[in-house]
């Protein structure tokens, strides 16, 4: 037989394309040629094949050899087909049975001297296979534990070349991994990590951490504006001590994306706790949404599911802060490309912080050295569009020292995260038969199902729509933040208490950026 074609896959976006590796080994003059609209990289593996077909102790011919990565249309890049040419080529030559390798995936990079390496994007490509009624998938030992998180498909780590052909010839199984026993030594429900500090180290600014347990319970967006060294940053950082847990699916919707970027461990693969992505003012558009020729998850992507945190906001370029309007309204990212359409999953809650004027001393003015047009410039940076996707502004005030010096014991993450997970549960629960899971996702139909005023509180939010001139995003924001605030108090009604106090983190924009206006 001189010709065989083995199941092969590329990753797009953060999705797997099979591709099917074909290779024809005939007599003629001994040319190594590779066709199918390759990248350099996969061009290259002709090398790095051959030499790792002769130094693993198989028997190559000096023979004409032509590979075929199919579909044609699609671009393939990395190192991944080397295994998969390399198995497809040995069994043209007769060395492998073609029985052996129906309905098996193969993927992997292979050294010079025949070891199998890992490669990025493994439990996309198992998870595809499964889709598609794949037995099982040879891949590389170190992406094993990766692999055996997708339940239902027979997983066959190998470390060589010689492995991965000892297996498709007589079933030998170098390793299979087990994942029931990953999951049971790395469960879903793991805690923060010791790193992470803690709500009862940040003295005073009690409205700072209500402000935050309302953002976390609902999923809502939330800015802090104040001096200098008022605790904003440490506040956002304690933010991840009160996430709540992560169920199997949304724990496996983020591992996809880290396991497409290369990210994760080879020991716990698995992601256990909500991501928390700190992003420097100096980021691009491309490093936050993603991007590249073919593009890549973003910071925005790698904080799905968790946290997004802005420093110093109006240090960013306008430009890309903007970019963010979509992905917070849409909960996804979409890119367009000459080779194709691309979409991110962005479903992050975002966390920023500010000083109010350059020097940080605004609005008092005995300190401030601003000028108001100065002020006027950095508070434009932000603009009203962005202002009005953000549920939550709170104002961080300067630490007095008799908070430093108090002696009373300060509630702990612990103790607030107990009333976070009770505020999702609710959640939820209420939203059980829907695709909502936190009120940060009601659209407009939802909030007229979910979020019923009652006489005296439409009055409330009528009065508050004309005095405040409210756009209909800002309006909604409201009733969103008022339905966390009546969770966390365990009401199911929501009440003008509950509006009032949901106003109240609207108000910041009128101190500062109307004032100014």
């Amino acid at each position: 037989m001189s010709f065989s074609t083995v199941l092969s896959a590329a990753i797009e976006g953060i999705r797997a394309e099979f591709v099917r590796v074909e290779a024809d080994v005939s007599n003629g003059l001994p040319v190594f040629h590779m066709v199918g609209y390759l990248s350099s990289e996969v061009k290259e593996a002709g090398e790095r094949v051959r030499t790792a077909i002769k130094n693993s102790g198989f028997e190559y011919p000096a023979k004409r050899t032509v590979i075929n990565l199919s579909p044609a249309t699609l671009r393939k890049r990395g190192a991944s087909f080397d295994l998969p040419i390399a198995v497809s080529i040995l069994a043209s030559l007769g060395q492998i049975p073609a029985a052996r390798m129906e309905k098996c995936l193969i993927i992997g990079e292979l050294s010079l001297n025949g070891q199998v390496r890992k490669v990025p994007g493994i439990l996309p490509v198992v998870m595809e296979a499964v889709e598609h009624e794949v037995r099982c998938c040879v891949i590389p030992r170190e992406n094993a534990a990766e692999g055996a998180l997708v339940k239902g498909m027979k997983i066959v780590g190998v470390e060589s070349l010689q492995g991965a052909v000892e297996y498709l010839k007589n079933g030998t199984q170098a390793i299979c991994s087990n994942p029931e026993r990953i999951l049971k030594e790395g469960g879903i429900m793991a805690e923060t990590d010791g790193n992470t500090p803690d709500f009862s180290d940040l003295r005073g600014q009690e409205n700072v951490k209500r402000a935050a347990e309302i953002a976390v319970s609902g999923g809502h967006n939330l800015l802090m504006i104040g001096p200098p060294g008022s605790g904003k940053s440490m506040c956002a950082k304690c933010i991840a001590g009160i996430l709540p847990p992560l169920d199997m699916k949304e724990s496996i919707e983020i591992t996809k994306i880290y396991s497409v970027m290369g990210m994760l461990k080879d020991e716990a693969p698995l992601i256990q706790t909500r991501p928390f992505r700190e992003v420097h003012h100096t980021a691009t558009r491309a490093a936050l949404i993603g991007g590249g020729v073919i593009p890549r998850p973003g910071e925005i992507s790698l904080a799905h599911k968790g946290v997004l945190f802005l420093d110093e906001l109006p240090e960013f370029r306008k430009s890309v802060l903007e970019v963010l309007r979509q992905p917070l309204e849409e909960r996804s990212i979409h890119i367009s490309r000459t080779y194709g359409n691309y979409a991110f999953p962005a479903d992050f809650m975002l966390v920023a912080a500010m000083n109010p004027c350059p020097c940080g001393c605004y609005p008092d003015t005995a300190k401030c050295t601003c000028t108001p047009a100065q002020i006027q410039m950095y508070l434009s940076r932000i603009s009203q569009p962005f202002l009005d996707r953000i549920d939550l502004c709170v104002e961080a005030s300067r630490i007095r020292y008799e908070d430093l010096t108090e002696t009373g014991r300060s509630e702990r993450s612990e103790e607030i995260r107990k009333r976070v997970c009770a505020a999702r549960n609710i959640q939820k629960e209420r939203y059980k038969d829907t695709d909502i899971t936190t009120n940060s996702a009601l659209g407009h139909e939802e909030i007229k199902r979910y979020c019923r005023l009652g006489e005296a509180e439409s009055r409330l939010m009528k009065h508050a729509f004309t005095k405040m001139e409210l756009s209909v995003r800002g309006y909604h924001r409201i009733i969103k933040t008022a339905r966390t605030i009546a969770d966390l108090d365990g009401e199911e009604q929501i009440k003008e208490k509950h509006l009032h106090e949901a106003l109240g983190y609207r108000m910041i924009d009128r101190k500062y950026w109307r004032r100014l206006g």
